[in-house]
Parts: structure tokens; C-alpha cells; sequence
């Protein structure tokens, strides 16, 4: 087999695993671009996308209530605000001492409360959209949907579509680059 031939069937097997693999992945990158993107803007969505931080009254974290003190009013303003049996179960306690304050994520639902650190008045209650659209993006709105244990759904769909990216990269750069190298081979001849 030529030299050349060998190039040109290289070339259309990549581009049959390129097609194929954009054939069956379409919605799934589709889904990765848009919510990468969302992520990305998060930070300069006024606050629709990502809850902005208040300011609580100090930054002095020895004028601050205790915290757990601090945990029972989160609890019981997310319990009288948004429903009374939701479930408590935290995600994480994030304090910003520099800000005053202490924000509450919840773990099985996509709400968050922040606090002033020193007084406890509830600063916001809000939706936190940009937990939603990453766990979109990385799958594991599946795992919490399904109630997977370890997020074996997330690794499969990260594992998926990393080696993907990988695959497309490869095989757009032969489809590139063949046709280029085939072009020197007949210009050496």
C-alpha cells in the first residue's frame, strides 16, 4: 500500500470515529457548552445565576454568635421561608469573615442562606442557580435525581466526556493535519 493511500485511509477512519462519536455526544456537549458558559458568567449575572454576597455589620469573628447558634436560625428561616419539612441536611458552612458574614448550602436542594455573622438577621434567602448548572455540567444532577451513592454517575459522565474531548481534539487535529501531509507526500513525488 502506498504511502499515500495508507494516509487517506487514516484520514476516513478518523473521520468516521469523529462523526460517530458527534452523532451519538451532540446533546450531551450541547449541554456542557451552554452550562460552561452559564458557569463561566456566573459571577456577572446579577445575582441570577450566583447569589451576590451581602456585607453583614463586622468582620470580627469574636464579635460573631456561635455557630451553631448561627446554624439553628439558617434552619429555621429556610424551614419557615421556602417549606417546612425541607430537608437540613448542610452541603457547607461558608464563613467570609471579611464580608461579616456565614452562608448555609444545603445539600439536597439548591438553596442557600446567608447570615450576618454577629447579629444573625438573615441577610438572604435565595435560590442557588449556578449549584443547579454546575451539577449539570458535571452530572451530578444524576447521582442527587437517582440517590447514587459516591457519584458513580458523575464519573462516568465526566470520565465520558473528558476522553471524548480528548478523542474530538485528536481526530480534528488528523483531519487538519492528514490532508496537509498527504499534500507533501504528492508534492514529493
Amino acid at each position: 500500500m502506498t504511502e499515500r493511500k495508507k494516509q487517506a485511509k487514516l484520514i476516513r477512519l478518523f473521520r468516521k470515529i469523529h462523526r460517530t462519536m458527534g452523532i451519538y455526544l451532540f446533546v450531551l456537549f450541547f449541554i456542557v457548552s451552554i452550562t460552561g458558559l452559564l458557569l463561566g458568567w456566573k459571577k456577572n449575572s446579577n445575582g441570577i445565576i450566583h447569589p451576590k454576597s451581602k456585607q453583614g455589620v463586622s468582620s470580627d469573628v469574636k464579635n460573631w454568635l456561635p455557630l451553631d447558634s448561627l446554624q439553628t436560625i439558617a434552619f429555621q428561616a429556610l424551614q419557615s421561608s421556602v417549606k417546612g419539612d425541607i430537608n437540613l441536611e448542610l452541603q457547607r458552612i461558608d464563613a467570609r469573615p471579611e464580608k461579616g458574614i456565614v452562608k448555609f448550602v444545603f445539600e439536597n436542594h439548591y438553596w442557600g442562606i446567608q447570615l450576618d455573622g454577629t447579629t444573625g438577621e438573615v441577610l438572604s434567602i435565595e435560590q442557588r442557580r449556578s449549584d443547579l448548572i454546575e451539577n449539570i455540567h458535571d452530572g451530578r444532577v444524576l447521582d442527587v435525581l437517582f440517590k447514587t451513592e459516591g457519584e458513580i454517575i458523575k464519573l462516568i459522565y465526566t470520565t465520558t466526556m473528558g476522553l471524548a474531548l480528548f478523542i474530538f481534539t485528536a481526530t480534528g487535529f488528523w483531519l487538519w493535519y492528514g490532508p496537509q501531509r498527504m499534500k507533501k507526500v504528492i508534492k514529493n513525488k
